[in-house]
């Protein structure tokens, strides 16, 4: 019995994300460290010709936004500057024209696709950035995508950040961008639909029940304030997964007030830099998960922000099966987190 009782505690655990149903593989037999991990910190930027930095504003599209100390329009003096991407995912013009093609359904990429250039410092990193610099961030993503939700063709808005070229990001200059689609993408509308589900069992909002549930337990809670509970996800998919979660209930990330934002600017920063400190400054994908732009308040949908680390590799079994491996079981990341200490 005692053989098997050890071994039954080796053994890996499958845990079912309760929101959208997702199974993930905690792998705590082999459960890897932070230094564990074979990791490509993101070297410090480079001093080198920029169209994000100061007088290359020639280099982009117009602006589209600015927050300035002064100057014109494409003109120096900007602290945060918001452009369309020279190579868009989408194109803003023309009707969306559904059509089929036999059995098959399309329609025209109508889209928005702009880039946040969040200082003129090229060699800044997020973690860098003062509060209030990320703030006015924070105040451009809202600004952008209230304008945007006016145009009825798109249905929801994708705020991200990449940093790091293996998070795909193909320039050092800190910036993040943001995608507007004529369509839910699947993954949003499983998130949404999980949301729901649970709603209508129980009453309750899944993503307030988590943050009752994470601040109650604390083995997953990595800090909190009166406003905000970051946690270490009990089926995080990769190791180190973040999610920054909002305590009063919102479905609309745009719908933010002053105060959130400028709580959520003080979180999103202490959150980078622990885990710039605990990981040494890996790269790293952020996302704001946030309800679709055209539905009316939810009270079942919560928005949150979602970090992942690039630390491992999605390859033939993930993709194969639809599971992710994660090798750190969250409660072990969210410990590593907590005990870094930084403010």
């Amino acid at each position: 019995m005692r053989v098997l009782a050890r071994y039954n505690h080796d053994l890996p655990e499958l845990r079912k994300d309760p929101i959208t149903g997702r199974w993930v593989i905690i792998a705590t037999d082999r459960a890897k460290r932070p230094n564990d991990f074979i990791r490509q910190p993101v070297p410090a930027p480079t001093a080198r010709i920029c169209p994000f930095d100061y007088g290359s504003e020639h280099k982009t599209p117009p602006e589209i936004l600015a927050y300035r100390n002064s100057g014109g329009r494409d003109q120096p003096g900007w602290r945060v500057r918001v452009v369309p991407n020279k190579f868009p995912a989408l194109g803003i013009e023309g009707d969306l024209d559904r059509r089929g093609e036999g059995m098959y359904d399309k329609m025209s990429g109508i889209g928005a696709h702009e880039v946040i250039i969040e200082t003129p410092d090229h060699m800044a990193t997020l973690a860098d950035l003062s509060e209030k610099q990320i703030e006015e961030v924070l105040w451009a993503y809202k600004e952008r995508v209230s304008d945007l939700k006016r145009d009825r063709r798109f249905r929801y808005i994708l705020l991200f950040r990449n940093h790091g070229e293996a998070a795909g990001a193909s320039l050092e200059h800190p910036h993040s961008q943001l995608i507007a689609l004529p369509v839910i993408p699947k993954r949003v509308q499983e998130e949404v639909d999980g949301a729901k589900q649970f709603y209508d069992f129980k009453e309750r909002c899944i993503f307030c029940d988590i943050i009752r549930e994470e601040n109650t337990a604390g083995t997953r809670l990595v800090t909190e304030t009166d406003r905000f509970t970051v946690i270490a996800p009990y089926a995080a998919r990769f190791p180190f997964e973040t999610w920054i979660l909002p305590k009063r209930h919102e479905s609309h990330f745009e719908e933010a007030d002053a105060p959130t934002l400028a709580n959520l600017s003080w979180m999103l920063r202490s959150t980078i830099r622990k885990l710039d400190k605990v990981l040494e400054r890996p790269a790293y994908n952020f996302i704001i998960h946030s309800a679709p732009v055209q539905d009316a308040p939810l009270t079942y949908y919560h928005w949150h922000l979602e970090i992942i680390p690039k630390l491992t590799k999605v390859a033939g079994f993930e993709w194969g099966s639809g599971f992710y491996i994660n090798p750190t079981p969250p409660e072990e990341a969210a410990k590593f987190l907590r005990e870094v200490g930084l403010p």
